[in-house]
């Protein structure tokens, strides 16, 4: 006879509270993945998925850090479970990357010339206006904006 699946995830005190914004971000990146790429290019079709990703991880931060509203037992459970990134919210609590949109405009290794993304430039210093980062779309994600 089959093993009947069950749901053996525990969640932790204050879930409730926090799960229905989770659920509607999840909504918008299945949305963001199954949206048409016509006449798109390759990179922009990614745009989307990158910024509903931002906004969870950056809900979750904010929830932590800033507001204090959540435990750390429920934002453990929420790195751990995929609701927000590590990697990206390590990199926020680090002066100068505060605003960072993804963690592909800091990787030399994706730029020509090993440097960072056009939009981690601060405004002020800019020789162009208006950029939009080929990895993510941001038009500027420097702390010093």
């Amino acid at each position: 006879m089959p093993r009947v699946k069950t749901n053996r995830i525990k969640y932790p005190e204050g879930w409730e509270l926090i799960e229905p914004t989770l659920h509607e971000l999840d909504a918008k990146m299945r949305e963001a993945g199954n949206d048409p790429n016509d006449g798109k290019r390759k990179c922009e079709a990614l745009w989307p998925i990158f910024k509903v990703a931002h906004q969870r991880s950056r809900y979750v931060y904010d929830l932590y850090y800033g507001r204090n509203e959540i435990s750390k037992e429920l934002y453990e459970f929420c790195l751990e479970q995929g609701y927000a990134d590590r990697n990206l919210i390590a990199k926020w609590k680090k002066p100068g990357y505060e605003r960072l949109c993804c963690l592909h405009c800091i990787q030399p290794r994706d730029h020509n010339f090993a440097t960072t993304c056009a939009c981690r430039v601060p405004k002020h210093l800019r020789e162009v206006a208006v950029i939009e980062c080929v990895h993510c779309g941001c038009q500027g994600c420097a702390s010093g904006d």
